[in-house]
């Protein structure tokens, strides 16, 4: 430490006399600790400077020397000649960058499969905690299944894992490692979506990452099948299907006289402590042939890994298990063709065992017995001999009457064409308790229900009446409800969204507490309030998020609200935020003046105290109860904060004299022209504050596209646009354009395909064309045959340049030679690209010999490689493209994995104020990648370029080692593409709330958040507002820092 504490003074002693680093003088006789932690040093000393001491006191060494760390933030300290070192932009001229890791790009990089063993629990049957809990997946935003947990001490069961599963894990502190069952009361995107990236995240818990059950009807196959082609094999998945199967693969259902599809449950695991057995439902109206037969349950256990599958083919439904299978005898029936793959629906009946009676120690001394192990075999329902020995005591002699133990049904009826399956079983009508000569009595009763069912389905009178059988039952309404769009689940993101609206509402609109049902009617609201008053009369209740139904220990029997989480109002949090940063009151103002600076319609924004119009935001976060006047005399009636607080900041940033030209594109542009809406700006997996990877480019009128589609991107949607609102998006979707396969990227598409394919369902419509990765056409095909997803795949090969090229080549000459009345043979070919684009459109291959001739034709035309086109997916990207005024979309490869893209969107030429032609706008995203030529080159004077900045400037091992870019890198890339503005994304996790802030920020650029929209007409703005980011988030930038250099001088103390 002495070492240092004298290289520090020395490089520091030069600059103490210099004015803007005159507080050194006070600060170098301190030891260096304090010097670190004093905030002072960090606005006088260089970072720069601060590597050189740092390097110089490790002797050259960096990371993992055994001395000081290195500073994390801002800095990067390595070995001389280490291959870790960022190429200088000159070059980057190169066809690729040489600093990247060849193996992940090309996808050899990939873990073997692991061999790892389900875990065991310690379970004890006496002393035991249990209950049932609501995880309020969705109950915001209507987006997908709410999951429940079944908590015992040492095992955990949760029914559905929607989207967002894992992010609600992380919010509420809860343990994966913990979970060792999943069950799926429905096998589709609603129920299911949160999966992908669950087992992504649990294979890589510890070393050999976690096992899991994975239980559902026989529809699970299909699932599976599709994410075998992204989940790696280090993910241990032991599958247990059960049920029908479609009459093309021999279909089989247990039949009964009374119609329905099983006699008896399925009973599907036992222990313990808890049975848990399956009835299933099917709609009415699907046929039956009689046909005697046996079913039963197949397992399927080990990893996902599928050495002799053909990856390019649709993968088939494979027969799992056959030798592990448990049979139940019975009669049986094929289901016919009108029975679709989805349509089954499972009801979990959970039952504890009986309540044993308390024991008698006095009984037992009477009959012989001491006081000691015996005992407990006694409470555990086993027999054993008298100390005597001249007799049996059972457990019957010594403890008192038993209880019938607590029985839960997870009821999930999605359609009123379930309900008859649901009224009808007779395995669930052994539990009602009837009115015929008074109450009879039955021997047990179902303690709780919790009813998965939408709304719609529940409050259908004849619902009501079936659940009004179960006399004593609690019944919990666990589906969609408008009053819970009022309550934010991820309350640490909605906390962070206030106070980010607070302090620029023009780029951040939605403020994080509101209520998203903004499109219902207050009648309809009021009908609803009303009706669920009348349920709860009858003894239901709307489910909380975290609501508990405790079933163990027997005297805390029913609901536990202790849990439910209570949620701040807009007002207090911005409150909370003026008396902890008084000067943001200040800051909000400036910005203000700062989008008023230029005068035009399409730049003037209300102050705060008329954001209750609805001019840029759909909801009021501040009402005229809460006042910034009330704000700032809160502030001023606070002891600590007395004085007036004036916050000044230049209008420029990092130097910006506020003369930079605006492009002739922004010149007269509305603001229906184009906004940007970041959806998801986090790497890898969701965390509190942000969402894994999505874009969406509103194109107002002209609809939208989204790039990238991570999990959450329909719950995201549904936070900005509100829960009808972000209907109204999904239908107007253009196309929707993936980067590459990684799971952060695109788990989300199959639920916003299934949501799209619903809403447009009774009219007339076209199928969505998704444009992306060639293993995604093969993920998508294979989950198709577990929803229809409507939608028309193009690999973004074809949306290359040079393949958009050939397209138009093509199609311009057969329709001059068509137009001019040439040969016949012109005539056969353009009759062939006909055929093929019929084909296509049916989502048909085209036959060998039509493709052959295709490929002759290209030839003719100089092709050389003879590439066939996909031209139906091509000529409706052109016919899409030009409903939504944009003139060019291309792919373009990127330095990350095989098969990774970025892409450019390029708008026709419009007609400014003055009517003038001028170029349309153009927006270049990166996707993921190490800084390459060829996107640089594609970006070159880009008015936007978003790039991924996933890792800060001290980590260049890391972000070589997974393909990634450095936040310099990133500004580096704009830079030298002349780019106007640079919007960095895809930040690592490790970064919860803000990444790394530094001198590499340009006057061009910002950091992106989730929900934040960037107007086209905004953007000379953009980069503005830095510096008070910067404000906001001080406390927080200065408690890591502090942290780390706290870390970082304890450590080297040590080695020093």
């Amino acid at each position: 430490m002495a070492h240092l504490n004298s290289l520090l003074q020395s490089a520091l002693r030069p600059l103490q006399n210099t004015a803007p680093f005159s507080p050194l003088k006070s600060l170098l006789k301190k030891p260096t600790k304090s010097i670190f932690q004093n905030p002072e040093i960090h606005s006088v000393i260089s970072i720069k400077l601060f590597s050189r001491v740092v390097f110089a006191a490790t002797g050259g060494r960096g990371r993992g020397s055994g001395h000081l760390k290195q500073y994390k933030r801002g800095i990067s300290v390595r070995k001389e000649g280490s291959t870790g070192v960022r190429k200088r932009s000159s070059e980057m001229d190169e066809e690729e960058p040489k600093d990247y890791n060849k193996k992940r790009m090309e996808g050899l990089d990939k873990a073997g499969p692991k061999q790892v063993k389900l875990k065991t629990r310690n379970i004890n049957p006496v002393n035991t905690i249990a209950y049932v809990q609501i995880l309020g997946t969705g109950m915001d935003t209507h987006d997908t299944s709410p999951s429940v947990l079944l908590f015992f001490d040492h095992q955990r069961f949760i029914f559905n894992a929607g989207e967002g599963i894992q992010r609600f894990f992380t919010e509420h502190k809860l343990k994966l490692s913990r979970l060792d069952h999943i069950f799926l009361t429905r096998v589709c995107s609603e129920t299911a979506g949160g999966l992908p990236g669950l087992l992504l995240t649990m294979a890589g818990i510890g070393d050999n990452g976690m096992t899991v059950n994975m239980w559902g009807p026989s529809d699970l196959e299909y699932l599976l099948d599709a994410m075998r082609l992204f989940i790696p094999n280090s993910a241990v998945i032991h599958t247990h299907s059960f049920g029908p199967r479609h009459e093309s693969e021999g279909s089989e259902v247990p039949q009964t006289s009374h119609g329905s599809i099983s006699t008896q449950p399925i009973v599907l695991y036992k222990d313990e402590l808890v049975q848990i057995s399956a009835v299933l439902l099917l709609p009415s109206g699907v046929g039956r042939h009689h046909q005697e037969m046996e079913v039963g349950i197949e397992v399927s256990e080990g990893t996902n890994n599928d050495t002799g599958k053909n990856m390019e083919s649709t993968p088939k439904r494979p027969r799992l298990g056959s030798e592990a299978s448990s049979k139940i005898a019975g009669t049986a029936m094929k289901l016919q063709e009108n029975y679709e793959p989805g349509d089954i629906a499972v009801v979990y009946i959970c039952e504890l065992p009986d309540i044993k009676g308390k024991f008698d120690p006095s009984k037992a001394r009477a009959l012989g017995l001491k006081p000691g192990p015996k005992y407990r075999e006694l409470q555990l329902g086993k027999s054993v001999m008298s100390d005597t020995g001249d007799a049996m005591v059972h457990p019957s002699d010594v403890l008192g009457p038993s209880f019938p133990g607590p029985i839960v049904l997870f009821v999930d009826c999605p359609t009123i064409s379930h309900f008859p399956d649901l009224l009808s079983a007779p395995v669930l009508s052994k539990f009602f308790t009837r009115m015929d000569d008074g109450y009879q009595n039955i021997q047990k009763h179902v303690s709780c229900f919790v009813h998965l069912s939408p709304s719609s389905v529940t409050k259908c009178p004849e619902y009501v009446e079936w659940m009004s059988k179960f006399v004593g039952a609690q019944h919990i309404m666990a589906g969609h409800e408008l009053k819970n769009t009022g309550y934010p689940i991820l309350k640490s993101s909605a906390r962070l969204s206030t106070r980010l609206n607070f302090l620029c509402p023009q780029l951040f609109p939605v403020p994080g507490f509101r209520s998203l049902g903004v499109a219902n009617t207050l009648e309809g609201a009021s009908a609803q309030t009303s009706q669920d008053e009348d349920m709860m009369f009858h003894g239901f209740v709307l489910a909380d998020n975290l609501l508990k139904f405790y079933l163990r220990p027997y005297a805390r029997l029913g609901l536990d609200q202790s849990s439910v989480p209570s949620l701040p109002s807009a007002s207090d949090i911005i409150g909370e935020l003026v008396l902890e940063i008084p000067e943001i009151v200040d800051a909000s103002k400036q910005i203000a003046q700062i989008w008023n600076s230029v005068p035009g319609e399409h730049n003037e924004y209300p102050n705060h105290t008329e954001l209750h119009g609805p001019t840029f935001v759909e909801e009021p976060w501040i009402t005229e109860s809460t006042s910034i006047s009330e704000l700032e005399l809160k502030v001023t009636n606070n002891g600590d904060a007395q004085k007036e607080t004036q916050f000044k900041l230049p209008l420029g940033v990092n130097g910006c004299k506020g003369t930079e030209a605006i492009p002739m594109c922004l010149e007269g542009v509305s603001r229906d022209e184009m906004e940007i809406v970041f959806l998801g700006t986090g790497s890898s997996q969701p965390s509190k504050y942000r969402n894994v990877s999505s874009i969406f480019v509103n194109l107002f009128r002209k609809g939208g596209i989204l790039l990238d589609c991570g999990e959450g991107t329909l719950a995201q949607l549904k936070r900005r646009f509100g829960v009808n609102g972000a209907d109204d998006v999904i239908k107007s979707l253009k196309c929707i354009w993936i980067s590459h396969i990684h799971a952060d990227h695109h788990t989300g598409i199959a639920r916003i395909l299934s949501v799209r394919k619903h809403l447009l369902q009774n009219r007339s419509h076209e199928s969505l064309l998704v444009i992306g990765p060639k293993p995604l056409r093969r993920f998508l095909n294979a989950y198709s045959r577990l929803e229809d997803l409507n939608m028309h795949f193009l690999d973004c090969r074809q949306t290359m340049k040079d393949s958009i090229d050939m397209y138009e080549r093509i199609y311009a000459d057969m329709q001059d030679e068509v137009g001019s009345g040439e040969s016949s043979g012109s005539k056969q070919e353009n009759s062939v690209v006909s055929n093929l684009v019929s084909l296509k459109t049916e989502n048909r291959e085209a036959p060998h010999s039509i493709q052959s001739q295709m490929q002759n034709y290209a030839q003719r035309l100089g092709v050389q490689d003879g590439t066939v086109l996909d031209l139906a997916g091509l000529h409706k990207l052109k016919k899409i493209l030009s409903e939504a005024g944009i003139e060019v979309l291309h792919s373009v490869p990127v330095v990350h994995c095989r098969e990774a893209f970025g892409v450019v969107l390029q708008a026709i030429r419009r007609k400014n104020n003055v009517n003038e032609i001028v170029p349309g706008w153009k927006l270049v995203y990166s996707g993921d990648t190490r800084p390459c030529k060829k996107l640089r080159d594609a970006a070159f004077g880009a008015t936007v370029l978003i790039h991924e900045a996933t890792f800060d400037d001290s980590m260049p091992e890391e972000a070589i080692s997974k393909n990634h870019s450095l936040t310099k890198e990133a500004i580096e890339v704009g830079a030298s593409a002349e780019a106007y503005r640079i919007i960095l994304t895809h930040f690592s996790q490790r970064y919860p709330k803000i990444p790394v802030f530094d001198e590499s920020y340009t006057d061009r650029t910002c950091i992106a958040f989730d929900l934040m929209t960037v107007n086209l007409a905004d953007l000379p703005f953009v980069p503005k507002i830095n510096s008070f980011l910067k404000l906001l988030f001080k406390n927080e930038m200065m408690a890591e820092e502090s942290s780390e250099i706290d870390n970082m001088t304890e450590n080297t103390a040590i080695t020093l």
